[in-house]
């Protein structure tokens, strides 16, 4: 190793003993001398200032914040309303865990508006205060990099501190932001911490990350729409936490989609495609719908040789609402109608009432009944209704109601 000589010092240091040297560094590397400061910056704050270069050479540039237009602001708090109602209460905890530091709490849509923020009354957070308000627009593209714009420009989570935003004016904030996913896999929201004028007092990142994950496991079960929801971990008391894995299974017996922690449990590789049922849970259909009838939570193996804590529920909508209908005391028996007369249209049953009443319901058919026509029909819910005369719909509704397996059903 060449040693220096102490009549030639280095032009600049090799190593740098703080990281806000090392940003320095960087930014004097990349936007005065034009040379890439590789391993000085994180890789994705450095992508993000090479997009933000082509676009605005200018670091000193003054940023306004402008919101935008009533109407997109209107057009965004309604696109984003499920977002909005699964996150309610998990922003309603942060914010109270965070009531005694300078944090603001940031929720920006997918595109990096914000739809909701915390109205923080302390006066030393100037540019914050101007930054942080209903309807301004963090993307990259308006105001550099950020991390809630650059969650929403890669979904991935990341922090920014300091220098390592892109323009002048914001290089007194850091900020750490999460991505929150929806149930098809799309970026629904993204999730931020910042603060101005000092440093994070705790792992800012650790705690945005739990919370963005719970947002999100509210948001994932509230979109799985007459589908069987999987809860599952190694350890029963990890259920209802941010680390349970959780997946849903459509009319079929297939994954319909799995979240990060089920993925992990069940070793999918964050690219692959669905398998079916069978082949990646390996667990039996049949199984997973008398296990939604029990409220603790059973052990079972995965097709992996994983032994998991599983609790299954059924999601439909209205659910409650027709299982007390079914529930009902039943008036004087009616004679069965033809099986001709009983329709096997979801779309036309639902929406005729007269016709649903008419035809066969479906308490005259045994629990056997029904397990034998989904045996009949390879676990196919849709066939198997077919089968029996009912909706898809009124059948996943009814294997929800707990009713004991010898009973009539």
């Amino acid at each position: 190793m060449p040693r220096q000589d102490p009549g030639r010092p280095w032009a600049r240091p090799l190593f740098f003993n703080t990281p806000s040297q090392r940003v320095a560094q960087a930014r004097q590397q990349l936007f005065e001398e034009g040379q890439r400061p590789s391993g000085l910056v994180p890789e994705g704050v450095l992508q993000s200032w090479l997009r933000c270069l082509r676009q605005e050479p200018r670091t000193s540039r003054t940023l306004s914040f402008d919101p935008v237009t009533p109407s997109r602001l209107h057009g965004a708090l309604g696109r984003n309303r499920p977002l909005l109602s699964a996150s309610g209460d998990e922003l309603q905890a942060l914010e109270h865990a965070l009531s005694g530091t300078d944090c603001r709490v940031i929720l920006t849509d997918s595109e990096g508006v914000i739809v909701h923020v915390t109205h923080h009354p302390l006066a030393d957070q100037p540019l914050l205060g101007v930054a942080a308000r209903l309807g301004v627009n963090l993307s990259e593209s308006a105001v550099g990099t950020t991390a809630p714009g650059l969650v929403a420009h890669t979904g991935q989570a990341c922090s920014v501190m300091g220098a390592e935003h892109y323009y002048d004016c914001l290089q007194s904030f850091h900020c750490a932001a999460a991505p929150i996913r929806d149930i098809h896999g799309r970026l629904a929201g993204v999730l931020d911490l910042t603060i101005e004028t000092h440093p994070f007092g705790f792992d800012a990142a650790s705690l945005v990350g739990a919370y963005a994950t719970a947002i999100e496991n509210r948001l994932l079960k509230a979109q799985a729409r007459e589908q069987l929801v999987l809860q599952f971990q190694a350890h029963p008391d990890l259920l209802d936490s941010v680390q349970q894995g959780l997946a849903g299974l459509d009319d079929q017996g297939r994954l319909a989609w799995v979240n990060p922690a089920g993925r992990r449990l069940l070793g999918l590789a964050p690219g692959a495609s669905h398998e079916d049922l069978d082949t990646t849970l390996g667990l039996d259909l049949a199984d997973l719908l008398a296990l939604s009838h029990h409220d603790q939570p059973q052990a079972r193996r995965l097709g992996n040789g994983l032994t998991v804590w599983l609790r299954v529920r059924l999601q439909a909508a209205d659910g409650l609402r027709h299982l007390q209908a079914i529930g009902a005391p039943a008036g004087p028996p009616a004679p069965a109608p033809e099986p001709a007369t009983a329709l096997t249209s979801d779309a036309a049953t639902d929406n005729n009432p007269q016709v649903t009443e008419a035809r066969p319901a479906l308490h005259e058919h045994s629990r056997q009944h029904i397990e034998a026509a989904l045996a009949q029909a390879g676990g196919n819910i849709t066939r198997a209704a077919r089968a029996l005369g009912v909706s898809r719909g009124l059948l996943y509704r009814r294997l929800k109601s707990r009713i004991p397996p010898s009973g009539p059903v």
